[in-house]
């Protein structure tokens, strides 16, 4: 039997390298997507006496034509079972000084791209009524003061575009889960211009915790993950009090306290 197929972006380092190593040991081959050709083809060498076949697509997914390339694949390769959207690029830029060009690059990567690929993924895995979707947004996606606001935006993005679309994809069969990890221990940070270990230790998690966290939520059939989180509850009821404003938020006159 042919085996299931799973495709990461931002496969060559932190988050989307140890979903590789995680999946393959569960028995998934690899679609690994990242620019750099040179770690996914060690990445792929290392996964290789585990059972796992892995194909490469370097790519740099902030070029339209690059996320072309892997929505393509999405689409037309049926042994494609589980999508993890995990590319991304940070930024502790202060707010009003956040670059143009830092702005522009984030955005086509953090959501331009990352949309186009679950939708792509959605298309592929509704017509064959089964599949996972993990999207890779953030803590700051419910907390967005924390961190510079074209990054929180960039995340909150995702975590609305999940809950958007969890309806449709549910109802034919797809599991769409959104991980939303704190600080993860990658070298996101340095590249966004910051040293991991000056933050406060007691809140950076090592990625093989996040990673093996965000797997056990999918397992546990959590659709929003928060690897932190002691009590889900607290969770469920955020999500409560948000869909309780639902019924008020569009009337044909305002407010009384308007009047």
């Amino acid at each position: 039997m042919t085996k299931p197929k799973a495709l990461i972006t931002g496969a060559s380092a932190g988050i989307g390298k140890t979903y590789a190593q995680k999946l393959a040991a569960r028995g998934y081959d690899l679609v690994l997507v990242a620019r750099d050709a040179a770690r996914l083809k060690a990445l792929a060498a290392e996964l290789k006496p585990a059972g796992a076949a892995s194909e490469i697509i370097a790519a740099d997914l902030t070029q339209s034509e690059d996320v072309a390339r892997v929505e393509q694949k999405l689409e037309s390769d049926p042994a494609i079972s589980f999508f993890l959207n995990n590319a991304g690029i940070a930024t502790v830029e202060k707010n009003l000084q956040t670059k143009v060009a830092t702005i522009e690059r984030l955005v086509a990567l953090n959501v331009v791209a990352a949309t186009r690929l679950c939708l792509a993924a959605g298309r592929a895995f509704t017509a064959r009524k089964s599949g996972t979707i993990v999207n890779m947004a953030s803590a700051v996606s419910v907390n967005p003061e924390r961190f510079n606001a074209v990054y929180s935006g960039s995340k909150t993005f995702i975590l609305a575009l999940s809950q958007a679309l969890t309806k449709d994809l549910t109802e034919n069969g797809v599991t769409i889960q959104t991980v939303l990890p704190g600080a993860v221990r990658t070298e996101i940070w340095e590249r966004a211009g910051t040293d991991v270990n000056k933050l406060p230790q007691e809140r950076v998690m090592e990625v093989d915790d996040m990673v093996e966290a965000a797997l056990k939520g999918l397992e546990l059939g959590e659709r929003i993950t928060i690897p932190s989180l002691p009590d889900y509850q607290d969770l469920l009821d955020a999500e409560a009090a948000r869909l309780k404003l639902s019924p008020n938020l569009s009337r044909n006159h305002p407010a009384a306290r308007y009047l």
